[in-house]
């Protein structure tokens, strides 16, 4: 049969191929992506696992379909170890992505039409805080709020004002390119004295949360969202998180029946694994070291008056570099940089003038050269790396030997050891 080929990679060539050079590409690149990770074996493992051919609709103990005992056992591991790193009383690890896991978190919260207040996308929010084009901006009336003009800071007291004049049921919280510390008590202030729900989007950070390296939203938000992939390093996903017992029955109700079918309950077994790996000592070594790197790169860009780091620092994984001083856009930057073999992304910066297919900067992650081992020194060089490459953008010998550092350094930190 078909569907029993001993040499399957010779029986779909181009797809194993594909495959091949994929791992080539993430081994032979320095990987500065802040939404992207270096997994486990032991997370591929039981992504790969038999548990995919399993259908379970419902939650454990409660399943539409019959054979369901051991991935209730799976999935409750992962509901337990979930609510053991984040000191919450509820989890829900079944959402497919962050975005659905904001989706079903507004179905849970408000109605739609309701007035939402979240963070304007060039200010460092995400598309699901209400961009137009999202659905959330389709189905909820969201207002925008920003940072500081001077200082590109979350300005609270700005953001109170614009609160008691929008008078939103709800406010969100979080960030994809906010390189400062939130202070999520501060969020709730102003929630409860517009009468409106908190919600945080903590999917970038949340790695840094569980490591006790910056304040967790989980006693201040209603809900709390995140993805399990990014610091927390586990499988593409999305988690919710709430300690009210009515919000995690409409949570439950929103993702299952409302915007998912059956869970994908191999993804649920490698969220449970990476959760037990958050509780091992050795993370919080791994998400101490992120913070140390991306610090380290800062440092590097600060020394040099032709780039511009947002916010004037770091404090997470990531940073925002203004790189307009030196080549046209952060898409260029961008497109120079993969050629030699470092790879990020543009980035919108706040009060941005470029096109958001263009940009004035580039977001720097440490998450995945962090993951690999790279330490300081390693990171410093990276960022000169950098530099040195927009610099020299038509100068192909300088090229050239940047691709040659950035190959010692992929070499000397392999993806996976064998």
């Amino acid at each position: 049969m078909i569907f029993d080929k001993d040499d399957f990679k010779a029986y779909d060539a181009d797809l194993w191929n594909a495959i091949a050079k994929e791992e080539e590409r993430q081994q032979n690149n320095i990987e500065l992506i802040a939404s992207e990770n270096v997994v486990s074996k032991a997370v591929m493992a039981a992504q790969g696992s038999i548990l995919t051919n399993k259908y379970a609709e419902g939650y454990p103990g409660r399943r539409y379909y019959g054979g369901t005992d051991v991935v209730d056992v799976v999935e409750t591991l992962a509901i337990e170890r979930a609510k053991e790193i984040f000191g919450a009383k509820f989890a829900n690890v079944q959402p497919h992505s962050g975005s659905q896991a904001n989706c079903a978190s507004y179905m849970a919260l408000i109605e739609p039409g309701d007035t939402v207040m979240g963070m304007d996308l060039a200010a460092g929010g995400h598309l699901t805080h209400g961009a137009p084009v999202s659905f959330s901006g389709q189905t909820y009336s969201f207002v925008s709020y920003s940072v500081d003009p001077e200082t590109e800071l979350l300005d609270f007291d700005a953001i109170l004002k614009q609160a008691q004049e929008v008078k939103p049921k709800l406010i969100v919280a979080g960030a994809s390119a906010y390189s400062q510390i939130i202070d999520f008590s501060k969020f709730r202030e102003i929630a409860d004295a517009v009468g409106a729900k908190l919600m945080v989007d903590m999917a970038h950070i949340a790695g840094l949360v569980a490591a006790g390296l910056h304040p967790s939203p989980v006693p201040y938000a209603h809900i709390t969202t995140t993805t399990t992939h990014k610091t927390l390093r586990g499988p593409r996903g999305g988690l919710i998180l709430t300690n009210d017992e009515d919000l995690a029955k409409k949570i439950n109700s929103a993702i299952f029946p409302g915007i998912q079918g059956g869970p994908l309950e191999h993804v649920v077994a490698a969220k449970a694994v990476s959760f037990k790996e958050v509780l091992d000592p050795a993370f919080k070594e791994y998400a101490t070291n992120v913070i140390k790197n991306s610090k380290a790169m800062v440092e590097v860009f600060l020394q040099d008056p032709d780039f511009r780091i947002i916010s004037g620092g770091t404090e997470n994984h990531l940073f925002l570099v203004d790189v307009t001083k030196v080549v046209e856009n952060g898409k260029v930057a961008q497109n120079l940089l993969d050629e030699v073999n470092i790879t990020l992304n543009k980035n919108s910066i706040p009060y941005e003038t470029l096109s958001p297919f263009k940009t004035s900067g580039i977001r720097i992650g440490s998450a995945a050269i962090t993951a690999r081992g790279f330490g300081e020194e390693e990171s410093r060089k990276v960022a000169e790396l950098i530099i040195k490459t927009l610099k020299n953008a038509e100068n192909e010998a300088v090229l050239e030997e940047v691709r040659s550092e950035v190959k010692a350094l992929t070499d000397a930190f392999p993806l996976y050891e064998d």
